[in-house]
């Protein structure tokens, strides 16, 4: 298997997403029962194709988003007036990637699922709301991301040499699919593949209104997905 060959396979793993989703008031639709995690569907196996996963243990999917706190905010929050970057971050990152040197364009299926009740900032409130009224992870516990191609590879790729690249597929938070595409840096070491993926989003692009609590607080509608994964050969 060649080096090239190696590095799109763990790209693509390394890309998904995902990611994770970030507050906001949405009237929320009448809500599915809830699920358990489940292995994604994989693709049927052709001659030549090799599988790889993703290393839950070494793996973390994370939003980040601009907030700006009020006066309020000191008696009901505990935090001073001022702009704030806030970090989200969840461990619960699974997923597998199919890539088949016979093919042109190597990739055969992957697929991410991120654990969106897994999703941790500084402030426990906050956690809580996002679950309860923008994630609702009760009734939409994971996000997916589904790769669908990999472009601006370049020509030629040497072992241990970070390159960039973008990674295209289906992005599923809550109950809405968006096509989007990553911006990618990763590097190959042997079987080991490691790489963070970036991805800028808007909260409307998903039908969630930024938070905004009068005297206290307010969410930027903007917001980046980050995603660091280390993948492996099974």
């Amino acid at each position: 298997m060649s080096n090239k060959t190696r590095l799109i396979f763990g790209l693509v793993t390394a890309l998904t997403m995902l990611l994770a989703a970030c507050g906001g008031t949405k009237t929320a639709p009448t809500p599915p029962p809830a699920t358990t995690a489940s292995e994604p569907e994989e693709a049927p196996t052709a001659e030549g194709s090799r599988k790889f996963v993703i290393d839950p243990a070494e793996s973390q999917a994370s939003y980040i988003v601009n907030e700006e706190f009020f006066a309020g905010a000191l008696d009901k929050l505990g935090i001073e007036a001022g702009q704030k970057v806030v970090v989200g971050t969840t461990p619960g990152v699974t997923g597998y990637i199919q890539i088949n040197p016979n093919k042109p364009d190597l990739l055969e299926a992957a697929q991410v699922t991120v654990d969106m009740a897994g999703l941790k900032t500084d402030q426990n409130r906050r956690d809580e709301w996002l679950r309860e009224h923008a994630i609702e992870s009760d009734f939409f516990p994971e996000a997916v991301f589904t790769a669908v191609s990999a472009t601006g590879l370049p020509e030629t790729i040497t072992e241990g040499e970070t390159v960039a690249f973008q990674l295209n597929g289906d992005l599923t938070v809550r109950d809405v699919t968006k096509n989007v595409t990553f911006e990618v840096t990763a590097v190959l070491t042997g079987d080991t593949l490691q790489g963070t993926a970036t991805l800028p989003l808007n909260m409307t692009d998903f039908g969630i209104d930024p938070p905004s609590f009068a005297n206290t607080l307010t969410v930027a509608d903007a917001f980046t997905i980050e995603v660091t994964l280390t993948a492996r050969e099974n």
